[in-house]
């Protein structure tokens, strides 16, 4: 059985929250206005664990006429659109309860800005109350993943040694961000399948509740 970790290290969207259908229904939607037609199944491999300026920048190379200014004007009516109503990821919360008995810290490291952690997990108060002052943001500290940056720094940020954290990611740019910090990796696949997870080296699970026995907590 592993030793237990002292940190375990979020994502956000996909991992915590069911952001990211409603997040590629306003991509999708948006890049056809601007003359990009592509099925949601095209976008996700492309885009899922990248910055919303990263997905703007192939939208232009590729033939959409997307002003200077998208990228801002995205994100407002993207997170309006999430507040509308974002679930979470089945067991979030238990598996939380879990850490905060086994005394294992946790924090979250996204890509997304935290306008967008602000939109989603702040429509759920409780959580929200016990990740505040532990959320991080890629794209606002300058550090996106798959860079080691992020995660190292939320590891330190909550006084943890980077070297006994646990990261759980969705996407394969996030798994190498924690593959690269030195950590271990929990693949969450709710399917059973994720062969761009597991070709980075990441764990594949696919419920949250086995996240303890995979954690040496039980």
């Amino acid at each position: 059985m592993p030793q237990p970790p002292e940190a375990v290290l979020f994502d956000c969207d996909g991992v915590l929250v069911d952001s990211e259908p409603l997040t590629f229904a306003q991509i999708q939607e948006e890049f056809a206005e601007h003359g990009l037609h592509m099925t949601i199944p095209e976008l996700e491999p492309l885009f899922i664990g990248h910055t919303i300026e990263e997905t703007g920048d192939y939208a232009r190379a590729h033939g959409a006429m997307l002003p200077a200014d998208w990228a801002d004007g995205f994100y407002d009516r993207m997170c309006a659109r999430l507040a509308r109503g974002t679930a979470l990821m089945p067991g979030v919360e238990a598996l939380l309860d879990r850490l905060d008995a086994a005394g294992v810290g946790y924090a979250v490291g996204s890509n997304g800005r935290m306008q967008k952690m602000r939109a989603t997990l702040g429509q759920h108060p409780a959580l929200w109350a016990r990740l505040e002052g532990r959320l991080f943001s890629g794209q606002d500290l300058g550090m996106p993943k798959p860079r080691p940056d992020l995660y190292l720094h939320a590891a330190r940020s909550i006084g943890a040694d980077p070297a006994r954290c646990v990261v759980i990611e969705d996407t394969a740019t996030g798994a190498s961000a924690g593959i690269a910090a030195g950590m271990r990796v929990l693949g969450y696949a709710p399917s059973g399948e994720n062969p761009r997870l597991k070709a980075v080296g990441a764990e594949i699970f696919r419920d949250m509740a086995e996240v303890p026995g995979l954690l040496g907590l039980e």
